[in-house]
């Protein structure tokens, strides 16, 4: 198709550059011939284009009516295992078939994992069959996906053994990698010749060629055998290792026999042609082998050519006339072209691409991205490597020729998808990081479709193959790559690329307003910061986890003033800056309306939003009821200077709990959609910052990864470059806000931690407790017991504690020492316990002291993998030092045993000793990190000893293991360097200088230290690398802890089945335990492939195993299934694996559900084991949370109704492609035999209350419901916070967050040091303690009773309450009569009636009544 640039633009597509010809009719010439060919001289008037692709229409949207019009969206995926694959592409598409007419026929069978070879491929072939007397061919492809469907894999098979030739290239999934061995291994003695390149050591050894061999490699001295040996071991760049070996072969061939160098030699021409990847090349592989080694051809000669080579690195242009190897060259080219005339600061962009799309002609979508990108006047320096390491052609051809050493290219985005440094099998994250860190622009990585065509990327829910999203979207985070979007389709008839014009357009608008970021002076930039507010109320203004905002907000204000930012009239202080956002102008502080900053009319909305008539199906015609005054949408916030400070509308579902009931999804209402048309169309923000963990923006509806035109997270976000701060210890929702709204995501701390301490009763505990040792011989041992117990039914405790009715005078003394163990064992658990105090404020690093507690958990943990020596944890050297083993004395303390519990104390208390003295010699005179001047004199004349030797001077640890202890101190030494250092304010200037930020992991702290310091570009991890070893070793540990507590509770009986929730975050955390403990409950271990990659199982024999296998149900949160598909499937494999073990079923409970399910339903076994669970593709939450915090709910079967409705979706690893699958019969089905609820807490930082995502994924109630016999489940939790595991009820679970948080003076302490966003955490913890009474009825009276007495009967406490925050007020209080009224708290009418009062007093004060 041939267009000119204006009609192009008509169109609305780009004017792509390069059309791709059929390679049938390209003829002889050379490669770089045909790819300049085809594109006019200059001054031509016309361009070709490639096949225009848009990313399809807008779907549906969801009605209005009475079942909110949301009934799930259902594709057909086909039928069989294929059917549920990614890709129903045809392998026949890929099969040609000569009439042989008296020739020789010739079959091949190649597999490969792209499909860029498939159009040279069959032209090389359809060459040789027009153009041969002698020979033809017969050829058929595979794409390595296309082997997972089992009627695939027999034509394969079938194909495999009545062929000649084999050839396989980047086969570096295990699994199908087994299927390949499977199929040609048989074949290969019957092969004439079998090629496979850069692939799974097992498959390489499959290679054969003559006398040349990879299968003997392992055993023999050779150069290629030791690199097969290092295969095994270091896999992070096997390509590259191969080429390199191809370059050094020919110097040691000559001193080999002459016809096992003449075999080897033709290996390496094999491998030069593959990769030169041209018809010509490709030609000539299949010419050269066919004479070499099918006898047939024994004495042909078909006069082939050597390897046409290609630059192993170079600039490739569509328009070029060839490759260039050296930047000035290229640019000396580029200057002189009349077809473009861009100023001289134009902004530069610097491209990534793969050697294999260029050589063998599936360029079309390169070519579309360079033409859009020079059409919105940019210039591009496009870059190629021949292998995977593409940090080579960055470092020389992205830097200044000139030799200043500076960037020459202000934006770079890569098209390979792949990560910059390595390949399929694995990257090499720290020299990308490097040589990005050096170059210091932005990185953006794009990705071309690779195993979807375009129709099926359309049509999925999922949007990119899951095994796509491993490879080209997980491992790229790592180097700091953001914005995945996709911007290239695959052509189902050629397998050619193709350009999708309206993603290169959104592709293209992004990277040129990242690089003007670098152009802009700062008093020009306009920025856009977003505040949040959950649920929607004033009060709620500012939401984010553990952050002032507004505190934050002034701090980065001033200091972007110092760096020249227009930030106008900023107010004086903080509250000021509040009030100016939260009231209108003229009004009072209580009035209920934020400040309007613009009132946008419906027709300029409907002018300036392209989606917003796909809105009105589902909200109306606008303005609608939200964010509008009735005739305009209004816009909250308020400017200054050339800073906006705006607040984002919310959902607009909450409250309608119709909708909440039915939808499976949201979609933005006309008010939400207004607020970023303003943000790019009216106010021109040259960025966005989203402030604090998190807004909505993320979650609207659209493809889980690789976003359409029509996802509302695209289409919301529009070109606006999207910085984000999100909290360093949430990397699982800050990953769905870095693949779906483009951010840029820049991690926070979250507050100091502190031990929770003890208070009132409980501190009066500890102290009789000391009592009790001390006189326990004596005759007063009898009457402190008795206090003791008295004083712990006071505080509570007697739901933790068995403590006993009879006199104590009848109980002996070992009797008494279990009761005071238990009891002392309780408090040391409330008293140690890490809690966050106060709110972060962004770019204040904590203090030296503030360190301390974080460094004492830090020190707490085994690090057996730390390198170059492993750690030990200091309490496992103190207990050492005294000759016990630390593993006994959990244990112990775990008893409640006196002595071990004291012990326990004792070691705790040494260890914080010595941290506090540690960290006091670093501590400056302001009480940060610096140089203690005196310290250091006096250690330097010996007047003082290092601070840990003084710490344990004359204790019973002084004996400590001084090599051991100095080992540790230096790593504690870095933590402290890393924790109180800060980059939070610095990355965001960075980034808005349009430079690069670094990269980092985000998770736990205390578990990885490595996620410090704050203000890196937050990722998660590599999603094929969990669970590891040390995650399987602590999720055995927590699986046995759970089982056999359940099992001393009812008579020894094991549960039949457990409901599992699993959390994206938690996972990245621990390195997948909960993942782990699913896979240890059914009794099957997972196991890393040959390249480290965890994607094998193994059944344990039940004889080791030691009890039956305990069935499952797992509900994945929407962001666990999003980051961890193929864990999913993996689990699901798991179970399914489990399920098919033939055992007697009293010994395997999965087997006997899913069989009982199997003839219940008549389905198959496999499908009666399916257990994995979650929300439908693009949804998230069960919608109780959204529900329970704004109180519109009538009753818990409605709450219960939600989660069904909403979590039942099945995934089915038969049927991977297919996403989650409506599977409501299954769930409830499955749901009817469960025993026991089960959640992981594995943060400090996070804890059942803190959050409503523990409680708006607890089925307790909901599994009652359904069982056939009425009975609650069991629910427990388990606690992997400290390094001493703990499995607790549910009950005790939520008491012991009560009294270290909610009712804990040192907690609502700090929160209210930080104002009015502490009163709202406070309101928070009670509004989702009546989440977990409504989901489990697990809270006792007495919680409300005590945070009653605290914050309402308290009059003083209340007043502060009011005057700081009134609206977060009126809904603490209004939370307390909604417990009372729903049944929850069984208050008295003296307590309802002061809440009455305080409510009318409130109502007042916020209405201005005086």
């Amino acid at each position: 198709m041939v267009v000119s640039q204006t009609a192009a633009a008509v169109l609305g597509a780009s004017p792509l550059v390069l059309s791709t010809n059929n390679a049938t009719n390209l003829g002889r010439k050379s490669t770089m011939h045909r790819l300049m060919q085809g594109v006019n001289k200059c001054g031509q008037g016309t361009r070709k284009v490639t096949a225009m692709v848009a990313s399809g229409p807008r779907p549906p949207t969801l009605g209005s009516g009475s079942n909110g019009g949301d009934e799930p969206l259902k594709i057909n995926i086909g039928e069989g295992m294929m059917g549920g694959g990614f890709t129903n592409v045809d392998p026949e598409s890929r099969r040609i078939v000569p009439d042989a007419n008296g020739r020789t026929k010739i079959k091949i069978v190649y597999v490969v994992l792209e499909s860029q070879y498939q159009s040279s491929l069959s032209a090389a072939v359809n060459r040789i069959n027009d153009q041969r007397g002698n020979i033809c061919i017969e050829i058929v492809g595979y794409l390595l996906e296309e082997l997972r469907d089992a009627e695939n894999f027999e034509n394969f098979k079938e194909d495999v053994a009545s062929a000649n030739i084999f050839i396989g290239s980047l086969i570096f999934i295990e699994e199908l990698a087994d299927k390949i061995v499977e199929a040609v291994g048989p074949a290969r003695e019957t092969l004439d010749a079998c090629l496979v390149f850069p692939s799974m050591p097992a498959v390489m050894k499959l290679n054969k060629l003559g006398s040349f061999s990879m299968s003997q490699l392992g055993q023999s001295k050779s150069v290629i055998g030791d690199f097969i040996k290092s295969a095994r071991q270091n896999n992070d760049n096997f390509e590259e290792g191969l080429l390199k070996l191809v370059r050094t072969l020919p110097k040691v061939l000559k001193y080999l026999p002459s016809d096992k160098a003449q075999d080897a030699r033709n290996f390496v021409n094999a491998l030069q042609y593959w990769v030169g990847g041209n018809a010509d090349n490709l030609e000539n592989l299949i010419l050269s082998t066919v004479q070499s080694y099918v006898p047939e051809f024994k004495d042909t000669d078909f006069s082939t050519s050597d390897p046409e080579l290609f630059p192993d690195i170079g600039i490739w242009h569509p328009t070029a006339p060839t490759f260039y190897e050296d930047l000035k060259e290229y640019l000396n080219w580029y200057d002189t072209r009349t077809d473009l005339d861009l100023p001289k600061d134009a902004p530069v962009i610097g491209l990534v691409l793969q050697r294999s799309h260029l050589v063998t002609g599936d360029e079309g979508h390169y070519a579309g991205v360079v033409s859009e990108l020079e059409a919105r006047g940019a210039k591009v320096v496009p870059v190629f490597a021949g292998a995977l390491d593409f940090s080579a052609p960055v470092k020389k051809f992205f830097y200044d020729p000139m030799g200043t050493g500076r960037s020459y290219v202000d934006t770079v985005v890569s098209l390979t998808g792949f990560a910059l440094v390595g390949g399929p099998a694995r990257q090499d994250a720290p020299k990308a990081v490097e040589a990005l860190k050096e170059l210091d622009v932005p990185y953006l990585c794009s990705l071309p479709l690779v195993f979807q065509t375009t129709e099926e990327w359309l049509d999925s829910q999922l949007g990119v193959h899951p095994v796509q999203v491993a490879l080209q979207v997980a491992l790229p985070e790592l180097d700091g790559a953001i914005e995945p979007i996709v911007f290239a389709g695959r052509d189902s008839a050629t397998g050619k690329s193709h350009s999708l014009p309206d993603r290169i357009d959104s592709l293209c608008s992004r990277a040129i307003k990242w690089a003007r970021l670098t152009k802009k002076k700062n008093q020009d930039k306009k920025l856009a910061i977003t505040v949040f507010s959950f649920p929607p109320d004033k009060g709620n203004v500012g939401t984010a986890a553990y952050l002032n905002v507004f505190g934050s907000i002034f701090k980065v204000l001033q200091d972007l003033k110092k760096d020249g930012y227009n930030v106008g009239e900023l107010p004086g202080t903080e509250r000021e800056l509040i009030e100016s956002i939260l009231n209108a102008e003229e009004q009072k502080f209580n009035s209920n309306d934020l400040n309007v900053a613009y009132k946008m009319s419906v027709d300029e909305y409907q002018r300036l939003c392209p989606y917003a008539e796909a809105l009105e199906e589902n909200w109306g015609q606008p303005p609608g009821q939200l964010n509008t005054n009735g005739q305009e949408l209004l816009v909250y916030g308020k400017q200054f200077g050339n800073v906006f400070i705006g607040v984002q509308p919310t959902f607009g579902y909450e409250g309608d709990p119709m909708r909440l009931l039915f939808s499976k999804s949201a979609s933005p209402h006309h008010g939400f959609a207004a607020y970023y048309t303003f943000l790019e169309s009216i106010f021109e923000a040259d960025a966005v910052l989203h402030f604090g963990t998190h807004g909505s923006l993320e979650f609207m509806p659209g493809k889980q990864v690789g976003m359409s035109g029509v996802c509302y997270p695209d289409s919301l976000i529009g070109s606006i470059p999207n910085l984000y701060y999100y909290a360093a210890n949430n990397p699982s929702e800050a990953t769905i806000a870095k693949r779906r709204s483009y951010a840029n995501t820049i991690s926070y701390l979250t507050p100091p931690a502190e031990n929770a301490g003890l208070y009132k009763g409980l501190k009066e505990l500890k102290e009789l407790i000391s009592s009790y040792q001390s006189m326990r011989d004596s005759g007063r041992s009898d009457a402190i017991c008795a206090t003791i117990i008295e004083t712990a039914r006071q505080c509570n405790l007697d739901k933790d504690v068995k403590l006993p009715e009879d006199d104590t005078k009848e109980l002996d003394m070992e009797e008494k020492d279990l009761i005071v163990g238990n009891v002392y064992r309780k408090l040391m658990e409330i008293e140690s316990r890490l809690l966050p105090c106060g709110l972060h404020v962004v770019g204040c690093a904590p203090t030296a002291e503030e360190a301390v507690a974080t460094l004492v958990n830090i020190a707490e943990l085994d690090r057996p993998d730390q390198k170059p020596e492993p750690i030990k944890s200091l309490p496992s050297i103190l207990a050492t030092a005294i000759g016990r083993d630390i593993e006994d004395i959990y244990s112990g303390n775990n008893k409640g045993i006196l002595e071990d519990v004291d012990t326990l104390q004792r070691i705790t208390e040494a260890s914080r000793e010595c941290v506090s003295e540690f960290v006091k010699d670093r501590t400056g005179m302001d009480g940060r990190i610096g140089t203690n001047y005196l310290a250091n004199i006096m250690k330097m004349f010996g007047l003082i000893a290092e601070p840990y030797v003084r710490a344990l001077q004359g204790t019973e640890f002084a004996k400590a293991d001084r090599v051991e202890i100095v080992r540790l101190f230096k790593y504690i030494e870095f933590c402290l360097e890393q924790v109180v250092k800060d980059n939070e304010i610095g990355a965001l200037k960075e980034a808005l200088d349009g430079k690069y930020v670094e990269p980092g992991p985000g998770g736990d702290p205390i578990r990885n230290p490595g996620v410090l310091p704050t203000g890196k570009n937050i990722h998660a991890l590599d999603p094929q690398s969990i669970p590891t070893a040390a995650a399987i070793k602590n999720a055995k540990v927590v699986v046995d802890r759970l089982l056999e507590r359940q099992a001393m509770d009812n008579d020894g009986k094991y549960p039949e089945s457990i409901a599992v929730v699993l959390w994206g975050t938690d996972n990245i955390k621990t390195y997948g335990e909960s993942l782990a403990q699913v896979m240890m409950m059914v009794g099957v271990k997972p196991v890393p492939d040959a390249l480290g990659r965890v994607n094998k199982l193994e059944v344990i024999p039940l004889e080791e195993l030691g009890r039956p296998r305990v069935d499952v149900v797992v509900n994945c949160s929407g962001v666990f299934r999003d980051l961890f598909v193929n864990q999913m499937s993996l689990m699901d494999r798991a179970i399914k694996l489990a399920a098919e073990q033939d055992e007697p079923l009293e010994m395997n409970f999965v087997r006997k559900h899913a069989m009982e399910v199997a003839e219940k339903e008549g389905v198959t076994l496999r499908d009666g084991a399916t257990r994995v669970f979650s929300n439908a593709s693009g949804s998230y939450s069960s919608n109780v949370n959204l529900a329970v915090e704004n109180s519109s709910w009538s009753d818990e079967s409605q709450l219960q109704e939600m989660y069904l409705n909403r979590k039942s979706f099945a995934f089915n690893s038969d049927r991977p492609g297919a996403g989650g699958e409506e599977s409501r019969e299954m769930f409830t089905s499955a749901m009817k035999t469960v025993d026991v609820t089960f959640q992981n807490l594995d943060s400090s930082e996070i804890s059942l209350t803190d959050v409503s995502h523990y409680f708006d994924s607890d089925p307790t109630k909901l599994v009652q419901g359904l069982r056939d016999d009425g009975k609650a489940p069991s629910a427990f939790i388990a606690d992997t916070t400290t390094a001493n595991a703990q499995v607790r009820s549910l009950s005790e679970t939520v008491r012991l967050d009560a009294r270290t948080k909610l009712l804990n003076p040192k907690w609502y302490e700090g929160m209210l040091g930080s104002g009015y966003e502490g009163v709202r955490e406070i309101q928070k913890r009670l509004t989702n303690t009546v989440g977990w009474s409504a989901t489990s009825g697990m809270v006792d009276n007495w919680v409300y009773d005590e945070a009653n007495s605290t914050f309402i009967e308290d009059e003083e406490m209340a007043q502060r309450l009011l005057e700081t925050n009134p609206n977060s007020f009126r809904k603490l209080v209004a939370t307390f009569l909604e417990a009372n009224g729903r049944g929850y708290w069984d208050a008295s009418e003296d307590q309802l009636e002061r809440l009455r009062q305080l409510y009318t007093d409130v109502e007042d004060k916020i209405e201005g009544v005086e």
